[in-house]
């Protein structure tokens, strides 16, 4: 078989049940890519390396980015994530994930002091937005889903802001040519918000805030979430495309 052959491999980190890649995975396999999911916490083990890989996902998940406690293989992803940087593999980290990227990579994590942000809630473009492959045609005050406790605290020396909103100060960032970091959930729908809203419901509500809103809000939302974050997504797989199978060349 020879390269022009090689289906791109996308490594999945997945950090709990129910996180999955969802609306974003189905973009990244329509654009012709294969996803190789690995569930640390149901006893997979991570790769050493980035080796034969074209891009690499981290998803999202409830625990705290620097809680290697409740997360054993934090060091782990953190090397992956270094080495993707590194050699401009690219990288997507969503939520919690883009959350490990900050910390991994010399930003900071922090509690929110003002309770989880939850629900459908819009964002402003930054000025860098603009001809950034991934960010640069979401329209201002796009609405995103959001579900998160903790929040990037400092973005990563160098990193590029791309996405802010009035209630969380980073949405989404790159660093380098070819890695980025959100802090909202652009692979999930309100049935997706609605299951999370089960087990985490009861305490969003006692932080004051409303689940079943921020669910119907969601669900409100979808149409806009779906046109939006699909093109998102698939201009990353463009972005991995390009690169191709585990390439690491300078942009």
């Amino acid at each position: 078989m020879t390269t022009s052959q090689v289906t791109p491999r996308i490594l999945v980190i997945q950090h709990e049940d129910g996180t999955g890649p969802g609306l974003v995975g189905e973009e990244l396999t329509a654009a012709g890519l294969a996803l190789h999911p690995v569930h640390p916490w149901d006893g997979d083990e991570l790769p050493a390396s980035l080796d034969g890989c074209a891009g690499l996902l981290v998803l999202g998940g409830a625990a705290n980015a620097d809680d290697e406690e409740a997360l054993p293989w934090l060091p782990a992803v953190r090397v992956l994530v270094r080495e993707a940087v590194d050699s401009s593999v690219p990288l997507l980290g969503i939520c919690l994930g883009g959350q490990i990227m900050a910390s991994a990579l010399g930003g900071s994590v922090r509690v929110r002091d003002r309770g989880p942000e939850v629900g459908a809630v819009p964002l402003r473009r930054l000025p860098a937005a603009d001809g950034d492959p991934l960010f640069g045609s979401v329209p201002d005050g796009a609405r995103a889903a959001q579900w998160h406790w903790d929040e990037i605290g400092a973005l990563p020396p160098g990193a590029v802001p791309l996405l802010t909103g009035d209630d969380c100060l980073h949405q989404a960032f790159r660093v380098g040519p070819r890695a980025w970091g959100v802090q909202f959930h652009p692979e999930v729908l309100g049935d997706a918000v609605a299951d999370w809203s089960l087990s985490d419901g009861p305490a969003v509500a006692r932080a004051g805030g409303d689940p079943g809103a921020a669910v119907a809000s969601v669900r409100a939302a979808e149409a806009e979430l779906r046109t939006v974050w699909s093109r998102t997504a698939r201009a990353w797989a463009d972005v991995a495309l390009a690169a191709g199978p585990g390439a690491r060349r300078d942009p």
